[in-house]
């Protein structure tokens, strides 16, 4: 290494110390405080004159690491000089350089030299460290293509630029904490070299900043820190807290952490690795993509119009959607959505409920709809109490895994033809049809039923419907509780006494919690070529258990204890199911009966009884009722052991232990946790409570799981998502304030087992919200060429209105930086 002498004394440095002691104290802290910068902005004449070679450096790879400070010299100095000095020395050939360290600003405006580092390196303790030359010639370096490491107090430097604002990305608040502190650091980036090896959750002690505008957005973050885990101070910046990111910058890549604020943390092995990393990008050793997350570089577009008058020729009561091999995306209309017909409540009319569940096929080819086909369902009541209103219909799409040979479409509905008046019951059923490619119309006369099996009509709601396949060619099939909760104040949902004409409607216990009905469950089977189905091994149960006397489970069964698992996603690179639902009514947590509504989504890996309604969250349960008297509390549900001892379970009494889901949100907050007695039972004290995921919160609340992005390396397509998000977990909501629409990534080791995620990245400008955005997501589906479709319900409920659309969301930023034939290694072996 070689280190240049120090000079202390620069014109500049004395204007600056000239400053008011308040101001310049409040700039070194809080970056902005003074309101006017003491020297000009440089001259472009000196940007554009300065001679330097585009890219800077070579295949002799040097980086410079600067470190003047405007106050004394930080203790950090020697030992980040000595670390920088050690990667470039160590590890594999091709990762390797050499360190030159100066505190001398005269390097900015000496072209011959500055050109020869593919780095700068800023180990800065804040402070106007350079004139306006100085910053002149930092800039064309950055233009001619240079690199750029900004560590800890480097934020702190030039607090009167807006260019140097731009080049570090974000400005320390004034009120940072300044004691050193153990957090865990969330890394978000499992591609970048900076991060792709450090743990999902890095636990580590340093300086944490807080930052006067959050940058996420605007640049590429790659790691937060999560404040949770220590004390953020008053001028903390919530759960998105960013503390290292990246982006192509003026020309030139630039990389900031904000770690690196003691000197312990030059030791770590890796917070080395995360430098080495970040240094390998900024000196063109290797490329990576900083670009992924910032919002601009994302395109959505609506792809539907609205119906013409009278018609529902582009999209029926968004209810699903799935893309086909060759692109083409068909979705569905629940049936509350024809126009042509009056709705009809009363149940003394033959027509009661009915409705069209109606089909359309977008092709982006050719950018044309066409509506395939109607099936006349049961749903179409239109709104009102629990009593009125309906949410069974068209409720679930997929394409059979061979779609290009055979044309096969599964459709999950209830048919109007078969509902009892009188008992006010009806059949769900999946069906198969065949789609004619050519026409995109729907064969409807090659209907073969395969799956079928009743539902209460008489109250609403919580049909569920989604469906999905595995790599082996199993389907699965969300089927909902269809149970109100309103008679058990919007808790359990376990009251035994309301029924009609002998069937419960109140009792999720009869459905979701019964082990021998298909209500409130997700279903795996095995379709047949001849219409037919088998079971796959794995499911939770086999049917012909010999507990309790036998004849009480049903085969099917895969999940059970789920209450409105609308949307259903499986990756089929781990054949791990992700699913989310709806959870009950009741607004806050009582002592007396348990949580409060929580919706939820879990990563399952095997078959399990997932709670409701006996427990939800992380085995948080719900307390007992029953007759003769349901408004008396008996006891909590044990989660490990739950019993369903209602008179309207023909199942099984003795249930399989409940299995924590992995992420829950209330109006509360996300991940909400209570402190717990010696029973384990929660205390249900709103003023007890922890968020475990603080990034999400709900209030009016309805899930809408997404899928799992994998990226193709081999795709062509200008449109695809990029890398960054491969593995994500995309989970939303349909309301778009405070909901979850983030992608999150989970452990491998704990996901299924009730591992909360390990961090979020929000895409509520990716995917945007808001009136004129995507404000009621419905479904949304990744297709072959990597772009992602989104359904908007619209803005009306048991309808479609001129909202109601398809959408299309593109990435627009190009693949990763430097290009390369500008890579440094790439120029020694030509």
């Amino acid at each position: 290494m070689q280190r240049t002498p120090h000079h202390r004394s620069r014109s500049r440095r004395g204007l600056a110390v000239a400053l008011t002691a308040g101001a310049l104290t409040a700039s070194l802290l809080g970056g902005n405080a003074a309101s006017a910068r003491p020297y000009p902005e440089p001259p472009r004449s000196l940007v554009t004159t300065l001679s330097l070679p585009s890219p800077p450096g070579g295949a002799n790879v040097k980086v410079l690491v600067f470190h003047a400070s405007a106050t004394e010299e930080s203790p950090t100095v020697d030992a980040g000089i000595a670390a920088i000095e050690k990667i470039g020395l160590t590890g594999p050939e091709a990762g390797r350089f050499r360190t030159v360290a100066t505190d001398d600003p005269a390097v900015f405006t000496n072209g011959k030299q500055l050109g020869k580092y593919n780095a700068v390196v800023f180990l800065t303790g804040g402070g106007d460290v350079l004139d306006p030359e100085q910053e002149a010639g930092l800039e064309a370096y950055m233009e001619a293509g240079g690199g750029f490491l900004g560590i800890h107090d480097a934020a702190r430097t030039e607090p009167y630029s807006d260019w140097f604002t731009g080049l570090i990305g974000a400005r320390p608040a004034v009120g940072s904490p300044t004691g050193v502190q153990r957090a865990t650091v969330e890394i978000g980036d499992r591609r970048h070299p900076a991060t792709k090896n450090l743990p999902l959750e890095w636990k580590r002690p340093d300086k944490w900043l807080n930052w006067t505008k959050n940058p996420s957005g605007d640049v590429h973050t790659v790691a937060r820190v999560r404040e949770i885990t220590y004390k953020p101070g008053a001028s903390a910046n919530g759960w998105d807290h960013p503390v290292s990111w990246c982006r192509d910058y003026d020309g030139g890549r630039s990389f900031y952490t904000a770690m690196g604020g003691t000197v312990d943390s030059f030791a770590e092995t890796d917070f080395r690795d995360h430098l080495r990393g970040a240094l390998d990008w900024t000196t063109r050793i290797s490329q990576a993509d900083c670009r992924a997350t910032i919002n601009s570089n994302y395109k959505a577009e609506r792809v539907t119009q609205p119906n013409q008058p009278g018609q529902n020729d582009q999209i029926g009561e968004p209810h699903g959607l799935v893309v086909a091999p060759d692109g083409r995306v068909l979705y569905i209309g629940r049936g509350g959505a024809d126009s042509s017909k009056p709705v009809v409540t009363d149940w003394n009319n033959p027509d009661i409920g009915k409705g069209l569940g109606q089909i359309h096929v977008y092709d982006p080819k050719t950018k044309k709809v066409t509506l395939a086909g109607e099936l006349t369902i049961f749903g179409n009541k239109g709104g009102g109490d629990e009593l009125v209103k309906v949410e069974e219909g068209l409720l679930g799409i997929e394409l059979d895994p061979d779609f290009e040979k055979n044309g096969w479409v599964y459709l999950h509905y209830t048919p109007h033809s078969k509902i009892d008046r009188d008992k006010q019951m009806a059949v769900r059923q999946v069906s198969r049809f065949t789609l004619d490619p050519a026409t995109n119309k729907l064969d409807l006369s090659s209907e073969k039923v395969l799956l079928h099996w009743p539902v209460q009509i008489h109250s609403c709601c919580h049909a569920g419907g989604g469906m999905a396949w595995d790599s082996k060619g199993n389907l699965y099939i969300a089927t909902g509780d269809n149970n109100s909760s309103g008679f058990s104040e919007g808790y359990s949902g376990n009251n035994p006494q309301p029924n009609y004409k002998g069937v419960s409607f109140a009792d999720a216990r009869r459905t979701a919690g019964n082990t021998n009905n298909l209500n409130g469950k997700i279903l795996r089977i095995h379709p047949e070529d001849n219409g037919t189905y088998t079971l796959p091994e794995g499911n939770l149960f086999t049917g012909k258990e010999p507990d309790e006397g036998g004849g009480r489970t049903r085969g099917e069964i895969y999940v059970m204890g789920v209450r409105n698992p609308a949307r259903i996603s499986v990756d089929k690179s781990t054949d791990t199911l992700y699913a989310g639902w709806v959870g009950p009514d009741a607004g806050s947590p009582s002592t007396t009966w348990g949580p409060a509504k929580y919706d939820t989504f879990a990563a399952i890996t095997k078959a399990g009884n997932h709670g409701w309604p006996y427990c939800m969250g992380n085995k948080q349960p719900y307390r007992d009722r029953n007759l003769p008297d349901p408004s008396k509390p008996l006891g909590w549900y044990d989660c490990d052991h739950p019993r369903n001892e209602s008179p309207n379970n023909d199942g099984l009494v003795n249930l399989p232990p409940i299995t924590s889901n992995t992420i829950w949100y209330s109006p509360q907050g996300g991940g909400v946790d209570y402190p717990r007695n010696a029973n384990g039972i929660p205390s249900y004290k709103a003023e007890e409570q922890k968020q475990l995921l603080p990034w999400l919160k709900g209030g009016g609340q309805a899930t809408m799981n997404g899928p799992v992005y994998r990226y193709d390396a081999a795709s062509t397509s200008a449109d695809k998502w990029p890398s960054y998000w491969d593995g994500k977990w995309f989970v939303g909501d349909f309301y778009d304030d405070t909901q979850p629409r983030h992608a999150v990534l989970t452990d491998p080791k704990t996901v299924g087992k009730g591992g909360l995620p390990t961090h979020a990245e929000s895409l509520k400008k990716i995917i945007p919200v808001g009136a004129d955005g995507i404000r009621n997501l419905m479904d949304w589906k990744f297709a072959p060429d990597g772009s992602l479709y989104v359904l908007d319900y619209g803005r009306g409920f048991f309808t479609s209105d001129s909202r109601s659309a398809l959408w299309r969301v593109t990435y627009k930023g190009g693949g990763p930086t430097p290009a390369a034939e500008d890579l440094a290694r790439k120029a020694a072996v030509q």
